[in-house]
């Protein structure tokens, strides 16, 4: 390790890659959708004027070319008769409703609107407008002919002409945290994993004999040094980590702390970390105190893993994306765009880590503690 940390390339690279993620994070914008449609519910057979107002969108950009389709599934769409734009976030999308749901097995069901323009792409709102058949047609292939008459072909959507973050409704512009928060904890577990390498180390040289190897007592507490370095940047890390998530959930849940398991195995976990450097100023005696906390480092890594990933999956309650069920990093959560401001800032912030990590190991070695 202390030869890698006499080169600088690696640190340079960290520090690139987490301003890089940075700038990427906060100044991509996100992807057009809509924020509002009145009304969400239509009775078939009847034309209805749906108000919607948008996000990020430019509908005055292209106000002739702006259409709109809601879609029944693969092949089956019905696309609006008239698409008035009032302005670039507000337009009104008119659809005359077929009389019958295409599927007779369904007496409802939930229509997403597809919008399109050169300006904007296309963008889906999945919540659609809800349409519910009270008899449904004795004829399916009869029911079926309006919605494929002008369902949507090939070449009817618009590209998106710019680099867009995926718009979630319910996450709207904080999906950005996902580049700091869920970034931070992946650098975390890297950091945490190389303190309790090197607490495994100091445990295997202590039990050698100093008078066959003479280096080994010099060799055994830079073991110690860097196990006590690596865990002090994981535990900044995770602090930095829950108070990210904390502001997320303030914007998402409604509170920056609600007890959702996740919150508290997560504070569980760092606050046995926290007994760590407890332990450590516990004892005097300098061969004691390092023996003691490279044992309990291992114990605290071990507790670790069930404390963030297992326990939170077997509960049976959570809000947290990837816990009790929850599904994390779906496609429209995590696409190709912010993957390649994701993945890069992980390893940033990882090799940041252990850049910290270094300068806290010479402080070590200058302190003479």
């Amino acid at each position: 390790m202390e030869k890698m940390m006499r080169k600088n390339w690696w640190k340079w690279l960290g520090v690139a890659l987490v301003v890089y993620g940075l700038l990427a994070g906060l100044l991509i914008p996100l992807k057009p959708n809509l924020v509002s449609v009145s009304a969400r519910t239509a009775t078939l057979g009847e034309t209805i004027t749906l108000d919607v107002v948008g996000y990020n969108t430019s509908f005055g950009a292209d106000a002739g070319a702006v259409k709109a389709w809601l879609s029944a599934g693969e092949g089956l769409s019905l696309a609006a008769s008239a698409v008035e734009v009032l302005d670039d976030r507000r337009a009104k999308l008119t659809f005359t409703l077929p009389p019958f749901l295409p599927d007779l097995s369904l007496d409802k069901l939930t229509l997403p609107i597809i919008v399109s323009s050169p300006a904007d792409g296309a963008f889906v709102d999945p919540l659609g407008i809800t349409v519910r058949q009270e008899t449904p047609a004795a004829n399916e292939a009869a029911a079926r002919a309006p919605w494929q008459s002008t369902a949507l072909a090939k070449g009817d959507l618009s590209a998106t002409p710019r680099i867009t973050f995926p718009y979630r409704g319910h996450l709207a512009e904080t999906i950005r945290n996902i580049f700091f928060h869920v970034s931070l904890w992946f650098a975390m577990m890297f950091v945490f994993i190389a303190a309790v390498v090197y607490a495994i180390k100091y445990l295997r040289r202590s039990g050698k004999r100093s008078d066959e190897l003479p280096d080994v007592v010099s060799r055994r507490d830079r073991a110690d040094y860097w196990s006590v370095a690596f865990t002090s940047v994981g535990m900044l890390y995770g602090v930095l980590g829950l108070l990210t998530g904390a502001v997320w959930a303030r914007y998402t849940w409604g509170s920056f702390w609600s007890w959702d398991i996740k919150q508290f195995t997560t504070l569980i976990a760092l606050l046995i970390y926290a007994g760590y450097f407890v332990l450590r100023a516990s004892f005097p005696d300098g061969e004691q105190r390092a023996r003691l906390g490279a044992a309990y480092n291992i114990f605290a890594f071990a507790c670790l893993i069930p404390l963030i990933y297992i326990l939170p999956r077997l509960s049976g309650n959570s809000l947290h994306p990837g816990a009790a069920g929850n599904p994390g990093f779906g496609g429209e959560d995590l696409d190709s765009t912010m993957r390649m401001v994701f993945y890069p800032i992980i390893f940033g912030w990882t090799l940041f880590g252990f850049w910290l990590a270094g300068l806290r190991y010479r402080l070590r070695l200058l302190s003479g503690e």
